[in-house]
């Protein structure tokens, strides 16, 4: 078997309309489209991460668990890594801490932070190195 590249994530979440916001304004991923369950509620948001690959945020009417460490050994999904320019990381975390975003990890490549739910995200310019 060989796949064809990445098609989706899907991350389930209590609070949609805000989790999804938090991906559309802070991170800037645009919203492809929504869909809706039988009864007429809104059930999931799909946002665009490029390259023809998607976020699918699907709601669920459970409580968002704790949040765990940053590492904390368990197995499954660990994060969302989306992907930003180099050069841009000075101006990514000054926009996150202008909007109160703490990072709660931070790598010579790659800045993390939670969504409003705890799930974690990192924003990544592996391999290629910031400008000092």
């Amino acid at each position: 078997m060989k796949t064809e590249g990445f098609h989706h994530v899907a991350v389930q979440v209590r609070a949609l309309e805000e989790v999804a916001a938090f991906y559309r304004e802070v991170l800037g991923l645009g919203e492809i489209e929504r869909h809706h369950a039988p009864d007429g509620q809104l059930r999931s948001i799909w946002l665009d991460v490029g390259g023809g690959g998607f976020l699918a945020l699907e709601r669920v009417h459970a409580a968002p668990a704790p949040h765990p460490e940053f590492r904390d050994g368990r197995p499954g999904v660990f994060l969302v890594a989306l992907r930003i320019r180099p050069g841009e990381r000075a101006r990514v975390r000054a926009e996150l801490e202008r909007r109160g975003i703490p990072l709660v990890h931070e790598t010579r490549w790659t800045l993390y932070v939670r969504d409003p739910e705890g799930n974690r995200v990192a924003l990544s310019h592996h391999p290629d190195s910031a400008p000092i």
